[in-house]
C-alpha cells in the first residue's frame, strides 16, 4: 500500500536541493518523534550516502537501485520499500519521476 497522506507532522518548509536540482525533498518530524523526508528524483543516475539506516518508499513513479557492494540492480514501484544500511550508499536510477518518502533509523 502507498502512502498517501501523513498526519501530525512539523515539516520543515526550506527545501532541501541535491545534485543540481535533480532531488529535491522536505524533512519532517513525525508526532512519535521519527525523522524522515519526503520528496522526488527526477531522471538521473546518482549515488546517495546515509548516515543513518534509511527505508525508502516509493509513492509514485519507479526506480532501480544498487546497494553497495553489489552489481545487481532491483526495481522499485510505488507501494514497494527498499532499506539502505547506515553509513553506506546506493546508486539509484530514474526514467521518469520517482516520488518517495524515506524514513531514518
Amino acid at each position: 500500500m502507498t502512502t498517501e497522506t501523513i498526519a501530525n507532522v512539523t515539516l520543515t518548509t526550506q527545501a532541501n536541493v541535491y545534485f543540481d536540482g535533480k532531488c529535491v525533498s522536505h524533512g519532517f518530524t513525525a508526532a512519535d518523534g521519527s525523522k524522515a523526508s519526503v520528496g522526488v528524483v527526477l531522471p538521473a543516475t546518482l549515488t546517495f550516502t546515509t548516515g543513518a539506516a534509511e527505508t525508502m518508499e516509493c509513492v509514485a513513479g519507479s526506480c532501480e537501485y544498487k546497494l553497495a557492494g553489489s552489481d545487481a540492480w532491483q526495481r522499485s514501484s510505488a507501494g514497494e520499500t527498499f532499506s539502505v544500511p547506515a553509513n553506506s550508499s546506493f546508486d539509484i536510477r530514474v526514467t521518469d519521476s520517482y516520488h518517495y518518502i524515506c524514513r531514518y533509523a
